[in-house]
């Protein structure tokens, strides 16, 4: 042969066996038998089921450890079990104690919903009022299990309580396991939820709380909504996610009263995801039925409340609806087409608006006024010296993040993956976009070499939500407990999602991914034991003082005004009827407790004994914590807040001051002279409370 000629001959016999080759690796594919490969798709499955229910119940279980090492839970009596609840705490465990005294269920309803002895001169719908569903079940399991012979009241409670904290973890390794295809990432999610539990609950201080039954349901529907979202679901999944939710959207609905607020983010996030074109519009309708349909079932179980008629996710939902219906058949991709959807988004935010402001003009409603003012003051659209707004405005939970809340979320190393995904997927998103206003099409089947994460229409709804929740957390800290359990799934996803990894690379001009692990938590482990291992205390001998002596010497009828924290408690472990509670979703008692709080201010005997009679106070407490308190921010002490409010304190420049020639009441009472002994008698004092006698019959000293 002639040197020309050899290369080619070379080649000519160097095909067949490459040829050969090729086949060959898809028969040892093809060899693999297909009850096999279901039999080993099924191990997969079950291995991940199974560790999801695990992570979920060890978590739950390590609540309840945590809680026993504590408090010392099974070794107190049960006055001191009750004085763990604080707060509005203690509001919704006094009200299952009743439902459990109540002679028969009905009974307990009654009397919950036409409640006359729980603040005095005032009758109120405490299940409508308080959100007291979770109640009312729990007492219904209790007698209806037989578990009043096995267990008592309060662990049957709290165990509800942890067991819903157990099914939200497993619903986000779920949510992370089917974005991500490995159900590695859900334990990954579980392990940054653990980690950062400072920031992603507040089941270890306030276990009642609406949020911490509400929560669990959201996650099962934002799991089952995933699910729904998904490309590649058949008919069976598809039927099964989406009765699953419908059950939680509505149960999520009437447990939590701010659920709609919520639910109106989500709409808001399926509403851009169908802007996007990124999913098909039938699916995203159908979520917005069920959000429709748990409106005014819910409404309606509700004894017709009219916060779920006016709420913002009602407007939203029946604007979509309406536009819908005046979209006209376009060819999609066109020029017209497009268009459109600019002229539809202009729409469904005008019509939102719109029907919004008539809902709330035909129908009566004082549901969460208070809330709008907040907002106002907060972003500085308005100036207020009023003591209920400068208080809420000091709140800690209230308040924008601090330094310490990012750094606890570096060191975990769950912020900066949680950037690195977000940012990937958002890009592929924008990519997304560009090419369909371009004109062209979206494949039908993305292949992982594709490298194209932002075509998953779940993905996108999870980085449009967790952006919409991060921003209104940079706000409000207290909505962290929202958003950051959301934040370790999107994080674990991205860190165990090859796909993610892949359209990264693609960018990098990088062809292969190499299975690494970039997260290792054992170090942690330790820690966690740790915790469990150390015997914490609370010890609070003069509250239970306080409370034994109420029960012991007060009479039945007596009526007790205090700080809301105070009473919440004393409504708990005592029964006694109070002024005022620490709930602030109503105007009347936001009202009682800034006339009750006068009791520190600089105003004269007569003034206070005025405001604790018009309420039919017969006892008055007094907290030293409250009286001498040294806050560490300026001007947000109450006495503070109380002094700029009357007047007393000049809080700006350009105010005028009026200067009290009383001294500050709480001070002066306990001096026991004229005019205070007039009208206060002090019957009980310990380090902590004074309690004093309201006088009825007025005698004046000189």
């Amino acid at each position: 042969y002639s040197e020309d000629e050899q290369p080619d001959e070379l080649r000519q016999r160097k095909k067949p066996k490459s040829s050969e080759k090729e086949p060959a690796k898809e028969e040892e594919i093809d060899d693999i038998p297909i009850p096999e490969r279901l039999d080993r798709l099924g191990l997969f499955i079950f291995i991940g089921c199974l560790a999801a229910v695990t992570s979920g119940m060890m978590y739950a279980l390590y609540l309840s450890a945590y809680h026993e090492r504590k408090f010392w839970f099974s070794n107190r009596q049960e006055l001191e079990r009750e004085i763990t609840f604080q707060g509005d705490s203690a509001i919704y465990y006094s009200y299952y104690k009743d439902m459990l005294k109540a002679p028969s269920f009905e009974r307990g309803v009654y009397e919950l919903t036409h409640n006359n002895k729980t603040v005095s001169l005032k009758t109120i719908n405490a299940v409508q009022q308080m959100s007291l569903y979770p109640e009312l079940i729990a007492s219904v399991l209790y007698q209806a299990t037989g578990s009043n012979e096995i267990i008592e009241p309060v662990y049957f409670y709290i165990g509800i309580v942890f067991g819903l904290q157990g099914i939200y973890v497993t619903a986000l390794f779920v949510t992370s396991w089917l974005m991500s295809g490995t159900w590695l990432a859900g334990m990954l999610t579980v392990a940054w939820f653990i980690i950062n539990r400072v920031d992603t609950t507040r089941i270890e201080y306030s276990i009642p709380l609406r949020e911490n039954w509400a929560l669990p349901y959201f996650a099962c529907q934002v799991a089952a909504l995933t699910g729904y979202l998904k490309s590649n679901l058949n008919t069976y999944g598809e039927r099964f996610c989406y009765l699953l939710m419908s059950a939680s959207t509505y149960t999520f609905m009437m447990m939590w009263e701010y659920s709609h607020y919520l639910l109106f983010l989500q709409a808001i996030s399926l509403f851009l995801l169908d802007i996007f074109s990124l999913e098909q519009s039938d699916k995203v309708y159908e979520v917005y039925k069920i959000y429709i349909f748990s409106l005014f079932l819910g409404y309606l179980l509700q004894f017709e409340n009219p916060a779920l008629l006016v709420s913002p996710l009602l407007s939203l939902v029946a604007a979509l609806m309406l536009a819908k219906c005046l979209q006209l058949n376009v060819k999609k991709g066109s020029f017209v087409a497009k268009i459109i959807k600019v002229i539809n988004f202009y729409l469904v935010c005008t019509l939102t608006i719109t029907l919004n402001i008539i809902m709330k003009m035909f129908v009566p409603h004082k549901e969460n006024g208070h809330m709008l003012k907040f907002l106002e003051v907060k972003f500085g659209l308005n100036m207020t010296k009023n003591f209920t707004m400068n208080w809420l405005l000091c709140q800690e939970s209230l308040q924008a993040p601090s330094q310490d809340f990012f750094l606890r979320l570096t060191q975990s190393s769950l912020l900066p993956f949680y950037i690195l995904v977000l940012i990937i997927c958002l890009l592929s998103m924008l990519q997304v976009i560009f090419r369909r206003i371009n004109g062209k099409s979206l494949k039908e089947t993305v292949t992982l070499e594709d490298g194209r994460i932002g075509e998953r229409p779940e993905i996108i709804y999870h980085v449009i939500h967790t952006i919409l929740l991060g921003s209104l957390a940079m706000v409000i800290e207290g909505l962290k407990y929202i958003w950051i359990p959301y934040v370790c799934m999107l994080a674990a996803f991205g860190v165990c999602s090859p796909e993610l990894w892949m359209t990264l690379f693609k960018w990098l001009r990088l062809r292969t991914v190499h299975p690494i692990l970039l997260v290792s938590y054992y170090f942690f482990f330790p820690r966690l034991m740790t915790e469990l291992m150390e015997l914490q205390e609370f010890y609070d001998p003069d509250t239970v003082e306080l409370m034994t002596w109420i029960k012991r010497q007060a009479p039945v009828a007596a009526v007790f005004a205090g700080s809301p924290q105070l009473m919440g408690a004393i409504k708990l472990c005592t029964g006694w009827m109070v002024t005022s509670l620490p709930l602030y979703n109503d105007d009347d008692l936001l009202k009682r407790n800034e006339n009750i709080y006068q009791i520190y201010s600089k105003r004269s005997a007569e003034d206070i004994y005025k405001i604790l009679t018009s309420y039919k106070a017969n006892y008055l407490i007094v907290e030293d914590a409250i009286c001498n308190e040294v806050g560490t921010m300026r001007g947000c002490r109450v006495k503070d807040l109380l002094d700029i409010a009357n007047g007393h304190m000049v809080c700006e420049e350009g105010d005028k001051l009026t200067y009290s020639k009383y001294g500050r009441f709480c001070h002066e009472v306990k001096i026991n002279y004229s005019p205070y002994v007039n009208y206060f008698t002090r019957v009980y004092w310990n380090r902590s409370y004074f309690v004093y006698k309201i006088n009825t019959v007025i005698s004046f000293q000189s």
